[in-house]
């Protein structure tokens, strides 16, 4: 069990959009996401949620950095 800052070092590293990609690239699951326990991960969900929020009304067009890769992805024509 992870001490209370522990987890939030682990939640920190697993809200970001930062996604490793495989020789294939096809993304992998942050390697700290296994790092957290049940709570850690839904405290994890709910936090990059709210991220994704902020970053969405902070942008003019109302996007989020997962709505920026997805396209950047799709122009690149991955």
């Amino acid at each position: 069990m992870n001490t209370p800052e522990e987890n939030e070092v682990l939640i920190a590293a697993v809200t970001s959009a930062y996604r490793a990609r495989d020789v294939d690239g096809k993304l992998r699951i942050h390697p700290n996401w296994h790092d957290l326990d049940d709570e850690g991960r839904r405290e994890a969900f709910d936090a990059s949620f709210q991220v994704r929020r902020l970053e969405s009304a902070l942008d003019d067009d109302g996007e989020n950095s997962t709505i920026k890769a997805v396209i950047a992805r799709i122009h690149a024509g991955r």
